[in-house]
């Protein structure tokens, strides 16, 4: 401390100079070292600090953040497509490494099953439908899916892969004519999941002793041709499905047919099985209103991966929209729908279960608890092909008269298109069906999507033109040409034989010459419920009219 400027008292007297100077040296040297003073801080330098760290923290957070980013997605080696990372998918072809697609049969199944050149379906990698597998006992409820069908690889081959990826466990097919071929249905056998049943003589003899033969709620369709007679051969094979389904522990049997898809909207995955384990426990039948294509070009080859508007069902619309927009909706046709409005059902395996038509399942011991889906639906691809004309009648021999086709066909649109096809030329024909089939106009579509009574649907023809561009089914019949060309070699009877002896497994258990006690064993079924004995077969029928409201109302 300098003392320059200090103050000193001074008595009466006269001091001398050199006297003051020596005192000061005298002083400082007595006094103890001083640290030196540190500079005072300039104003504001305590609040601009502060300032500078809170900037760093705002400025380094984002970048720390984004490096925590980064390193939680690599997984060394550089930052690829992820769906590379995933296993190779469980269906048949998802492991390919070469992406030629497989060579298929001569005329198999022509350009709808051709692979594109990319192999990969991301969608579906890592995936896994496991069959007859540990892992599979965990996967609950397993569902079913049974069918009766004489179609070829082209459309059964899109409809069981589609029903695979929506969570169906097991495929009962109950095959005759194009799908009972060797070349389709060795394929089919092939596949996990798949049994075959073949429509013989010794299956026909067998279910004419079945119980559902001997009982009347069936008996009104039988001995008539076309629809009537395939609707008792699906009743039919569905009782023999109830076993079989049994068998293999199923949970939920459905029937459908393969230009049927499921739709399970309304849950919260794009999952039949999850769909069907969010149902009561109590309830014993799901109904799945169906919605019916609505093609937009008479020149469909691939339904599946072409057509995506569909009317809905009227179950799932305002009844003031579905009558409002009736005529507009029906464009002159006989009802609403081209075919049935009534849907299909699931029902959960259990004691008494049986058939009641191709739409609905019934009980032995009581009346079914059912309820109806208010988003899922069974989507109807019907009519979708020009050729759907010429093929439905070539398939019946009736008379194309008024009175003759309704011995043959229960709906009037059926009857109607069976008359044009058998009488008209084809320029008539596809005139035909753009009036009545074809919607391509534009501004009505638009009206109708606006007003909710036709919607677009996607995913389905999403799924299905995503596996067909994977190679799924060119992979599924390229891996199968060991059992069809061993199937070719032998004759048709010696390969029937040989299937029969799975099926009468089944039947022995299903049906013996003691019918009646066989079934009752395999079925727990009880006589006849008071209340089932005036329940008939439900048939396909069509939706609310316009006239029958009108009549109500009036």
């Amino acid at each position: 401390m300098g003392w320059a400027g200090l103050t000193i008292p001074v008595e009466t007297g006269s001091i001398h100079p050199e006297k003051v100077q020596r005192g000061e040296k005298d002083a400082a040297d007595q006094m103890p070292p001083q640290a030196p003073s540190p500079a005072p801080a300039p104003s504001g330098s305590v609040g601009g600090a502060a300032w500078r760290h809170l900037l760093l923290l705002l400025t380094g957070l984002p970048l720390a953040l984004a490096a925590l980013a980064f390193a939680l997605q690599w997984r060394g080696g550089g930052v690829d497509d992820p769906t590379a990372r995933w296993p190779p998918h469980a269906f048949p072809g998802m492991g390919m490494t070469d992406p030629t697609p497989p060579s298929l049969p001569s005329s198999a199944c022509g350009e709808v099953l051709i692979a594109s050149s990319g192999p990969s379906f991301p969608y579906l990698r890592g995936w896994s439908f496991p069959f007859d597998s540990d892992s599979d006992a965990a996967l609950h409820p397993k569902v079913c899916v049974q069918t009766s069908t004489s179609a070829g690889l082209d459309q059964i081959l899109p409809w069981l892969f589609y029903h695979k990826v929506v969570g169906v466990a097991q495929f009962l097919l109950f095959v005759e004519g194009r799908a009972a071929k060797p070349q389709v249905a060795g394929v089919l056998e092939s596949i996990p999941g798949v049994k075959v049943v073949y429509r013989t003589q010794e299956l026909e003899e067998q279910q004419a002793r079945s119980r559902i033969w001997n009982e009347t709620w069936l008996a009104g369709f039988f001995y008539k041709p076309c629809n009537y007679e395939l609707f008792v051969k699906q009743s039919l094979n569905m009782e023999m499905a109830i076993v079989m389904a049994r068998d293999a522990a199923m949970d939920w049997i459905i029937h459908l047919d393969t230009d049927e898809l499921l739709y399970p909207g309304g849950g919260a995955e794009y999952s039949v099985r999850h769909l069907l384990a969010d149902v009561p426990g109590d309830v014993d039948m799901v109904i799945f209103p169906n919605y019916e294509s609505s093609v937009e070009r008479d020149d469909i080859k691939d339904p599946f991966s072409e057509v995506s508007m569909f009317k809905k069902n009227y179950d799932h619309l305002p009844k003031d929209t579905y009558f409002g927009m009736y005529k507009e909706a029906t464009r002159g046709n006989p009802n609403y729908f081209l075919t049935y409005g009534n849907g299909k059902s699931a029902a959960r395996v259990q004691d008494h279960l049986r058939p009641n038509g191709a739409h609905r399942w019934h009980n032995y011991a009581k009346s079914p608890n059912e309820i109806k889906l208010e988003e899922a639906a069974v989507l109807h691809y019907t009519y979708t092909k020009f050729s759907d004309l010429t093929s439905r009648r070539d398939r019946c021999g009736c008379k194309p008269t008024k009175d003759d086709v309704k011995r043959c066909f229960m709906l009037d649109f059926d009857r109607a298109a069976f008359i044009i096809a058998s009488t008209a030329s084809e320029e008539e024909m596809l005139r035909w069906y753009n009036e009545r089939v074809v919607w391509n106009d534009k501004q009505l579509n638009l009206k109708l999507l606006r007003k909710g009574v036709l919607t677009r649907i996607y995913t389905p023809m999403a799924i299905v033109q995503g596996l067909r561009e994977s190679g799924v089914f060119t992979s599924s019949i390229a891996a199968a040409q060991s059992l069809v060309n061993d199937k070719v070699s032998l004759k048709e009877n010696n390969i029937q034989n040989k299937n029969h002896t799975k099926l009468e497994k089944v039947s022995r258990k299903f049906i013996r010459a003691n019918s009646q006690a066989s079934a009752r064993k395999i079925l727990h079924a009880v006589e006849p419920a008071s209340h089932d004995s005036n329940v008939s077969a439900v048939p396909p029928l069509s939706p609310p009219s316009l006239d029958n409201h009108l009549l109500e109302l009036s």
